[in-house]
C-alpha cells in the first residue's frame, strides 16, 4: 500500500483519533492573518539595506539620494540609529539569537549586514531609496569557511560537560579485530519558511504592540522590553499563526528592536518584511560541521570503542554549541568512549537552531560509521544495531524509560522488504540503474519545558483554553484540543484553544519538539482540577448542566503549572521572563540524583537508484518506523513524520548553502537556487507508528515527534547510494560530481 496516500491513519493502541486539523480550511481558503497581515493602521515600511562586504569599515555613507525621494520618511544609519538597549546572547541570560547589533558603529562583522534601514510610505518607495544609497567600505578578505586563513579553532572548556569519556578508549581501538574510521562533513543549511521574517511595531503612550512571527512569544516579549527599556507588561506580542519556523524564528533577532525604535522615533506603526534573500543573513541558520569518528568491535559485532571529535562553525561575537554527544553515546553497546568538541571561529553569522541542530549532524556521522562497521564486519547493518541494543546508558548507566529501537527495524524492515537486499554493494540493478537499500537510527531526546496553562470550562460545554504557547503549523491548536477534551469528556469540536498571545499564561518555545508534551501537560494538569469539582467522574454531557448547578456556578477556571522532572517551582518565574531552559534526556544516575533516559526512536529506510553512466540519483521509496509514546493524533504526526523525513532526504542530496569562500558571502541565496525537495523528488513514504508507552516522561506519555523523523534519513540516503555504487560519500550533499570522480 502507498502509504503517502493515507492521509489518517487509523488508530492504533496509545493513540487519539485522526481527525482533521482545527484550522485547515481556513488556511487553504486564506483566512489565517499572519504577523505581516496584520491591520495595524497604516504602517510605514522599513527596508533593510545590508552590507556588500562580509568584513571591514563603512567608510562613508550618503543617504541624501535616497532622502530626497518623495514619500521616504527616514533613513537610519550608525550615525542616527534608534535608541536600543543591549541584551545579551541568548545562552548567556539575555535574549537575542545573534549579539552583533547593527548600526551602532561602522563596523562590518559578517556578510548581509545591515547598514542602513529605510522608513518610507510603501515597501516599493523604501526599496527605490535604497539603492539610491551610495556606500564605500574598506574591505579586509574574510576568513569565511572551516578551512580559511584567519580562523580561529578552540577548545572551549565550557563543553567539558558535554563531552563523554568512558574506558581507555586508545587502548580498546589498539586491541579490537575490526575498527574503521572516517571524516564527514554536513553543509551549511537555512530554513527558507515559507512565511518570510517580519515585524510590525506601533505605540500606544508607553505601551508596545508586535506583530512577528516567533517560536516564543514569552521571550520576544521580554526582549523587546529589555531592549527599548520599557517594563514587559507594556509589551503586547501577537502571533495566533506561524507560517513555518524550523528554528530561524526560534528567539529575538536585533531586527525587532530597530523596528520598534523607529516606529517609536517617528510616532508610526512601522512594518518590515524581510526579503527571501536577506532571511539568508538576517536570521539564525545550520552551520557547518565535520566530524572524525572511530569505532571498534570484536568479530561478533559487540562495540569496543567509540571517539568522535567534532568541529562546528561558529560567529566571531557568539557561541552556538551543538555538542551531540549526549545523543550519540547513547546509543550502542558498553564501548569505551572518547569525545570532543571544537569551535571553528570565523566571519560568519551567528548560527542557531534548525530542524533537530543537534541530533542531525551527529547521527549523520554516527550512523555512516555504524554502516561502515557493518560492512567490515561483513554483517547484516541491522543485526549490528540489535547486537548492540541497550537499556541504560553508556556512559553513566542511567536507564531508558522506554526504548523501542529494535520493534521499529523489525516494522519498518518488514514493510520495506529488507530481505530482497543482496548485501554485496553494486549487485541490484534494473538495467541502467543500480539499486541500493541503506537504513540508519533516528533518535531523538524527551524535551520539555515549564508550562502554564488555564482551561475554562462552562456549563454548556464550551471550552476554552489559553497558554501563551505557539503553533508553527504543525497542529499545535488541534492536538492541544484534543488533550483538552479527552480530560474533560467532550467532543474536540467543543475546545477553543487560544495561543500566540504574549498575555496569555505562560507558555515555552516552540522547539526541541517539545511543544504538545510540555504544553499538553499543563493542560492536564488544569483539566484535572476541573475534573476534582465533580469527584470520581466526569458528568456525561447530558448530566453536566446540573452538575453544574449543584456547584452553584456556570463555569469552572482552572490552573495548571507543568515542572519537568527535577526543576523547582522558581524556574516558572524565569518561564515568565522567557528565559528558562529546557529539560533533555539523562544528566548523570538516578542514584546520584540524576535522572533516566529519555528518547523516542525510529529506523529509516531508503531505495535509491543512480544511473550507472550518468550518476544521476534518484529516491523512489522510503519507509519510517517511529516510536514516540502516546500520539494524540496519528494523522498530524504522520504528517510531522513524512516531512521530517522528507527535509532528511534534501539535507542528503539537495540542501546547502554554498559560501563564496574569497568573499565570504552566501551564494545561492534564494529559493531558486537553494534547492529544496519538491513533490516529484519523493514517489513514495511510508510511515509507520509503534504503538509504545511511557508515562515516565510526563503525564501524558507524550514524546516530540516533529524532528525525530529528519535524525537518521541522510545516513540511510548515504548507507544506500554505498550500496548502490560501492562508494562511500562522506560529505553531504551527495552529488552526481561526487559519484563520478
Amino acid at each position: 500500500m502507498n502509504q503517502i496516500n493515507v492521509a489518517a491513519p487509523a488508530a492504533l493502541a496509545n493513540m487519539g483519533q485522526p481527525i482533521p486539523r482545527t484550522e485547515s480550511s481556513a488556511k487553504v481558503t486564506g483566512k489565517i492573518i499572519y504577523a505581516a497581515d496584520s491591520a495595524e493602521g497604516a504602517p510605514l515600511q522599513a527596508y533593510f539595506l545590508t552590507s556588500a562586504i562580509a568584513r571591514g569599515k563603512v567608510l562613508s555613507i550618503n543617504t541624501a539620494p535616497a532622502e530626497a525621494l518623495d514619500g521616504v520618511v527616514k533613513v537610519y544609519t550608525h550615525l542616527n540609529a534608534p535608541y536600543r538597549i543591549p541584551t545579551p546572547y541568548t545562552q548567556k541570560g539575555g535574549y537575542v539569537s545573534d549579539t552583533n547589533m547593527p548600526l551602532t558603529g561602522p563596523d562590518i562583522f559578517n556578510d548581509g549586514q545591515i547598514i542602513a534601514m529605510v522608513i518610507a510610505e510603501t515597501y516599493e518607495i523604501a526599496l527605490d531609496a535604497s539603492h539610491r544609497i551610495v556606500t564605500r567600505y574598506a574591505a579586509i578578505v574574510p576568513a569565511a569557511t572551516m578551512d580559511s586563513p584567519g580562523v580561529d579553532v578552540i577548545h572551549p572548556e565550557s563543553l567539558d560537560e558535554k563531552e563523554k569519556r568512558v574506558g581507555d578508549f586508545t587502548a580498546a581501538f589498539a586491541a579490537a579485530p575490526v575498527k574503521i574510521e572516517g571524516s564527514y562533513s554536513t553543509p551549511a543549511q537555512h530554513q527558507n519558511a515559507i512565511e518570510l521574517y517580519s515585524t510590525t511595531a506601533s505605540w500606544s503612550g508607553g505601551d508596545l504592540t508586535i506583530y512577528e512571527p516567533s517560536q516564543f512569544v514569552v521571550e520576544l516579549a521580554n526582549g523587546a522590553a529589555a531592549m527599548t527599556g520599557i517594563d514587559p507588561s507594556a509589551v503586547h506580542i501577537i502571533n495566533p499563526y506561524v507560517g513555518g519556523a524550523f528554528g530561524g524564528k526560534g528567539f529575538m533577532t536585533q531586527r525587532t528592536a530597530l523596528i520598534a525604535g523607529a516606529s517609536r522615533d517617528l510616532a508610526r506603526p512601522v512594518r518590515n518584511v524581510v526579503t527571501r534573500s536577506q532571511g539568508f543573513t538576517l536570521a539564525t541558520y545550520r552551520a557547518e560541521t565535520k566530524h572524525h569518528v572511530r569505532l571498534a568491535a570484536d568479530k561478533d559485532g559487540h562495540l569496543l570503542a567509540y571517539a568522535h571529535e567534532s568541529w562546528e562553525m561558529q560567529s566571531r561575537h557568539d557561541d552556538y554549541p551543538l555538542a551531540g554527544f549526549g545523543v550519540t553515546t547513547a546509543m550502542y553497546g558498553k564501548p569505551a568512549i572518547s569525545t570532543r568538541v571544537n569551535f571553528v571561529k570565523a566571519d560568519r553569522q551567528t548560527s542557531g537552531f534548525m530542524r533537530a541542530p543537534v541530533e542531525m549532524p551527529y547521527m549523520y556521522a554516527l550512523e555512516s560509521a555504524m554502516d561502515e562497521l557493518a560492512v567490515a564486519l561483513d554483517m547484516d547493518p541491522i543485526e549490528l544495531r540489535r547486537i548492540n541494543d541497550i537499556r541504560e546508558s553508556p556512559v553513566d548507566g542511567a536507564r531508558f524509560t522506554s526504548r523501542s529501537l529494535m520493534q521499529c527495524y523489525d516494522a519498518a524492515a518488514a514493510s520495506f522488504g529488507w530481505n530482497k537486499r543482496d548485501p554485496k554493494p553494486q549487485s541490484m540493478r534494473d538495467g541502467d540503474w543500480l539499486i541500493g537499500y541503506g537504513c540508519a537510527t533516528a533518535g531523538y531526546p524527551t524535551h520539555m519545558a515549564p508550562a502554564i496553562a488555564r482551561v475554562t470550562l462552562r456549563a454548556d460545554g464550551s471550552t476554552h483554553v489559553e497558554i501563551a504557547g505557539q503553533d508553527s503549523g504543525q497542529g499545535t491548536y488541534t492536538a492541544l484540543g484534543q488533550i483538552a477534551a479527552r480530560q474533560l469528556n467532550l467532543q474536540p469540536q467543543q475546545v477553543t484553544v487560544i495561543m500566540g498571545d504574549s498575555k496569555l499564561p505562560a507558555g515555552p518555545a516552540s522547539s526541541n519538539s517539545m511543544s504538545t508534551a510540555s504544553l499538553g501537560s499543563a493542560i492536564k494538569l488544569a483539566t484535572d482540577k476541573i475534573r476534582a469539582h465533580f469527584g470520581p467522574n466526569m458528568p456525561a454531557e447530558h448530566e453536566r448542566r446540573a452538575a453544574f448547578k449543584r456547584l452553584g456556578v456556570a463555569e469552572i477556571t482552572e490552573l495548571g503549572e507543568f515542572l519537568p522532572f527535577g526543576k523547582q517551582p522558581e524556574v516558572l518565574a524565569k518561564l515568565r521572563k522567557g528565559q528558562v531552559p529546557f529539560s533533555s534526556q539523562a544528566r548523570g544516575d538516578e542514584s546520584k540524583g540524576g535522572k533516566p533516559l529519555m528518547f523516542a526512536f525510529g529506523a529509516e529506510f531508503v531505495e535509491v537508484r543512480i544511473h550507472r553512466l550518468t550518476r544521476e540519483i534518484r529516491v523512489p521509496r522510503m519507509t519510517g518506523a517511529f516510536a514516540a509514546g502516546r500520539i494524540v493524533n496519528p494523522r498530524t504526526a504522520r504528517s510531522q513524520y513524512m516531512g521530517a523525513m522528507i527535509w532528511g532526504m534534501a539535507s542528503a542530496l539537495l540542501e546547502a548553502t554554498v559560501v563564496d569562500e574569497k568573499r565570504g558571502r552566501f551564494v545561492n541565496d534564494s529559493i531558486g537556487e537553494y534547492l529544496i525537495a519538491v513533490n516529484a523528488d519523493i514517489p513514495e513514504i511510508e510511515v509507520i507508528m509503534v504503538p509504545e508507552e511511557d508515562f515516565e516522561v510526563n503525564p501524558l506519555g507524550v514524546k516530540g515527534i516533529g524532528e525525530l523523523g529528519i535524525v537518521g534519513t541522510a545516513a540511510a540516503v548515504a548507507n544506500a547510494v554505498f550500496h548502490a555504487t560501492g562508494k562511500r560519500v562522506r560529505d553531504l550533499p551527495i552529488v552526481m560530481d561526487k559519484l563520478l570522480t
